[in-house]
């Protein structure tokens, strides 16, 4: 975005290590939540998860919310099934993966995945979160009207002259 935030909302990130079942490696991440607010813990802190997986706390993020995106977000909302989409980027060392952003933008979500090197995952977007991006909308969105443009009508009387000939 080339405008600056009117809202950011500090978030925590949460991935998930599993054992792959695929001969070239050895493991599969995954981010599996984010938190409301930042969670006093270092970074790639390892938190207790579900059985066969590993689970760690990836880092903090802000979600930066734009006037522009109202749209966006308000339909992410209306989903039935809301959602964030986070951001990771592979670092090729320890940790294995930096955070790069969590988004309420599905859109900007989407576009993330246009690089193929990052892993993008939505991820549920917890309550709190879920309130204040309403509330963000409810207080910046600006319904506008699809204008159907009109197109030049063609004048027939020009159809299938050249130039340099007169007409008749």
């Amino acid at each position: 975005m080339n405008t600056p935030p009117l809202a950011r909302i500090a978030v925590g990130v949460v991935v998930e290590r599993r054992a792959a079942t695929s001969p070239w490696i050895e493991h599969v991440w995954r981010p599996v939540g984010v938190l409301a607010g930042v969670p006093e813990t270092e970074p790639w802190t390892s938190l207790p998860g579900a059985a066969g997986a590993d689970t760690f706390y990836a880092g903090a993020a802000e979600i930066e919310l734009h006037r522009s995106e109202t749209t966006n977000y308000r339909d992410n909302l209306a989903s039935g099934q809301a959602s964030l989409w986070v951001v990771l980027r592979p670092t090729g060392g320890d940790p294995p993966f930096t955070v790069v952003t969590v988004t309420a933008d599905p859109a900007e979500g989407e576009a993330f995945t246009e690089t193929a090197t990052d892993l993008v995952e939505s991820v549920p977007m917890p309550e709190p979160i879920a309130d204040a991006v309403a509330a963000f909308v409810a207080e910046h969105h600006v319904e506008r009207a699809f204008e159907k443009r009109k197109r030049d009508r063609a004048d027939p009387e020009a159809l299938g002259r050249r130039r340099g000939e007169e007409t008749r």
